[in-house]
């Protein structure tokens, strides 16, 4: 796959999508981070700041997000607008890459589970590399199967994942575009 035929889509927030930024600047692919006035980004190549209108499109019952994660979660206006541009994010990929912890009930932590969840939804490949025991797995419909060697095998894939990354999650991303690029 032609890196220059490539987009990531994602948030440009620190942690998992800062390191997808960077990756992606440094195999020559596109980025694209959606976000929103007023939102702490620290990636500045491909930022993309959503209108009110186009914020409106990614909105998502809190009720419907919180049941079908099984937790609750802030019905704050700034975490709305997470949710929102995340949605962008997913809607945009063919294809999704995470980075954080699956949970016992099969979701992802945090916010950043939403983007997983949603992908589901829309029957998107979805891969989460699991920062609690190191290893990609891959959304089989029915779960979660392991997945050492991940790869990216769409031109419009999204990168997401939690603020706080580990140095394994760091070169989790960096191996990936490696296997996808290299």
């Amino acid at each position: 796959m032609n890196t220059k035929d490539c987009i990531l889509f994602s948030g440009g927030v620190q942690g998992a999508e800062a390191e997808f930024g960077a990756q992606a600047e440094k195999a020559g692919v596109e980025e694209v981070h959606f976000t929103f006035e007023g939102h702490k980004i620290v990636r500045s190549r491909g930022v993309r700041y959503l209108t009110s209108e186009e914020m409106t499109k990614g909105d998502v019952s809190l009720t419907y997000v919180s049941k079908l994660m099984n937790r609750k979660f802030s019905a704050g206006p700034l975490f709305r607008k997470v949710l929102q541009s995340i949605w962008h994010q997913i809607n945009n990929a063919e294809e999704v890459f995470v980075v954080g912890r699956i949970q016992d009930d099969g979701t992802v932590k945090g916010g950043t589970g939403w983007g997983a969840e949603f992908a589901k939804l829309c029957n998107k490949p979805v891969h989460v590399f699991d920062q609690n025991d190191n290893v990609w797995r891959r959304w089989t419909g029915t779960g979660w199967k392991k997945e050492p060697e991940a790869k990216i095998r769409k031109k419009h894939f999204c990168g997401t994942g939690t603020r706080f990354l580990t140095p394994e999650g760091k070169k989790a991303i960096a191996d990936l575009f490696e296997r996808s690029f290299g």
